[in-house]
């Protein structure tokens, strides 16, 4: 049976591909990803506001005692306080070493030059393909939603020109329209995208009345948005399309496949069941298959796609007013006490 998946040009040996966590950055951990069947790894996210909070600590740090002495104005050389992403290219590279399998650079940046001097870095750390990590968070009310789109898609641009490797977006799905917003960067030269990128939201404690921001893991179900638009882009673009979000078992995976997701990624999945949930995600897909009599993903990836399936109104307006008009059915399930 052939469960091999393509994605970015990269031959996988199946669809499941581990997605960015602090789970990645121990290397024991990342064998035994590995030895679980994962098919390849995206690495913990490099954020470039992380490098600028760790030098302003390091230069709170070094000039503590700058000025103790009347002939002493520092301690230390001015260029000791720019780290740069050197650590984090170390483990990057350390992490390369350690597995066989491809591993993925997820970045974040906040200069469009740094964008371009960060991706050269990490493909020259031995990055397989980078991903990027499209986190934006407007608070500025005079930005409009044309111009974050723009910045984007200049980004996909000139990284796409900096380096030699496939390039992803990880995309939120707050765009007024995703599917504009996706096939725009898929003519900017996007070779992927991740469906979606699950943003941490602020929570306020009533008792310390502060705010608090809790790490949430993803559920069962909530993979329906990202289904839906596996199912909308199948065939309408060239990139490839990678479901993320709720996906725990093998028959989650089966469900993004059908509407024609090439690769799923999955992070919560492990930190609830560890690893080796990925070999029970793989044993449940093979057997669906060999009882379908499927001998491949692409013999059925996309069959219930919007481009493929029987139902007009499967990803359309209309059959959410057929769900409202059946609403009575939910309480033969919930019955009202």
């Amino acid at each position: 049976m052939n469960i091999k998946a393509k994605y970015l040009g990269l031959e996988l040996r199946n669809p499941i591909i581990v997605g960015a966590s602090n789970l990645v950055t121990d290397t024991d951990m990342l064998k035994k990803i590995e030895d679980a069947g994962a098919s390849a790894i995206v690495y913990k996210s490099l954020f470039e506001e992380q490098i600028h909070l760790e030098n302003l600590e390091l230069h709170q740090d070094m000039t503590d005692y700058n000025e103790r002495n009347a002939e002493m104005t520092s301690l230390f050389q001015d260029n000791l306080y720019e780290a740069g992403p050197d650590e984090f290219l170390h483990a990057f590279e350390q992490a390369k070493k350690a597995i066989n399998i491809p591993l993925i650079a997820s970045l974040n940046c906040v200069y469009d030059d740094t964008w371009y001097e960060y991706a050269k870095h990490l493909e020259s750390a031995g990055a397989d393909a980078l991903e990027l990590n499209f986190y934006a968070v407007p608070i500025d009310f005079d930005v409009e939603g044309k111009g974050i789109i723009n910045e984007e898609l200049d980004v996909i641009e000139g990284v796409k020109k900096a380096v030699n490797i496939p390039v992803s977006v990880k995309l939120s799905p707050f765009y007024t329209n995703p599917l504009y917003a996706i096939s725009e960067m898929d003519r900017r030269g996007a070779d992927g995208f991740v469906l979606f990128n699950r943003l941490f939201q602020p929570d306020i404690n009533i008792d310390t009345e502060k705010h608090h921001f809790p790490y949430n893991l993803s559920h069962e179900q909530d993979g329906r948005l990202a289904l839906r638009f596996a199912g909308l882009l199948y065939g309408e673009v060239n990139a490839s399309i990678c479901a993320t979000m709720g996906i725990f078992t093998g028959a989650d995976v089966i469900k993004m496949i059908l509407a024609g997701a090439d690769v799923v990624q999955i992070v919560s999945a492990l930190y609830k069941n560890g690893p080796k949930q990925i070999t029970r995600m793989l044993d449940e897909i093979e057997a669906w298959m060999t009882t379908k009599q499927y001998d491949s993903l692409d013999s059925f990836r996309g069959k219930l796609s919007n481009k493929n399936t029987s139902d007009p109104y499967a990803y359309k307006r209309a059959q959410y007013i057929d769900i409202l008009m059946k609403s009575d059915e939910i309480f033969k399930k919930y019955p009202l006490r």
